[in-house]
């Protein structure tokens, strides 16, 4: 007589994993209960399993009634029992949720990324005047630190004025004669995300090292 071994790659996919198959056969063998009244005490036992295998879900609200909305839906809604809970609505636990709506609009600069494009629109829609120009000043600042971030090489300034223009279809028009502040030579500009990696003194202690930011006070 040959034997076969059972695997679970050859098994039917589990809808919640977290109870194991052994909570499936339990199920399983319950519908085979005869009388209500046994198959709803049997019921109340596989709970009490559901919820020693997955202790945590005692943390979220109404706990007890997600374990019998578990077994239901073990059960693929087809358990006739006595219990605390009504069975839920498949239609209601299975809908699909909404579609969160995104916008789709491709980044024209992905190292400036899409917010310095909500910026400019904010910007491109204002009055000619001080306020603009400062404004436009200070985004290109901000536009050359995202610039040296991802592109170690210097950049001159009218570069970062030529691409405000291009990103606002030519609707910011940059002043002349603006100046942007000086870059300390020793800058630094890491990237989102990266940590400062640890660096020793002369006393053997470890110390972080220091972000460097645009030295400030040069004549607009």
């Amino acid at each position: 007589m040959e034997e076969y071994l059972d695997y679970n790659t050859g098994r039917s996919p589990l809808r919640l994993p977290e109870y194991g198959r052994i909570v499936y056969d339990m199920v399983r063998q319950l519908k085979d209960v005869e009388t209500r009244e046994k198959r709803s005490e049997q019921a109340r036992a596989v709970v009490k399993v559901m919820e020693l295998l997955n202790p945590q879900v005692r943390s979220q609200e109404n706990y007890e009634q997600k374990l019998w909305d578990h077994l239901y839906i073990i059960a693929d809604y087809d358990l006739d029992i006595d219990a605390p809970y009504p069975m839920p609505q498949r239609a209601t636990l299975e809908a699909r949720p909404m579609t969160v709506p995104i916008n789709k609009k491709p980044v024209k600069a992905t190292h400036y990324g899409r917010n310095i494009e909500s910026i400019i629109e904010l910007i491109a829609g204002m009055e000619d005047g001080e306020d603009k120009t400062r404004l436009i000043r200070s985004l290109a600042i901000y536009m050359r630190q995202q610039y040296l971030i991802w592109n170690k090489d210097s950049v001159a300034d009218e570069t970062i004025f030529s691409d405000i223009e291009k990103l606002s279809d030519y609707r910011i028009k940059v002043p002349e004669g603006i100046v942007l502040s000086k870059i300390a030579f020793d800058a630094n500009f890491a990237r989102p995300g990266a940590a400062s990696k640890p660096q020793g003194n002369k006393n053997g202690k470890r110390r972080f090292q220091k972000k460097n930011f645009f030295k400030q006070g040069s004549k607009q």
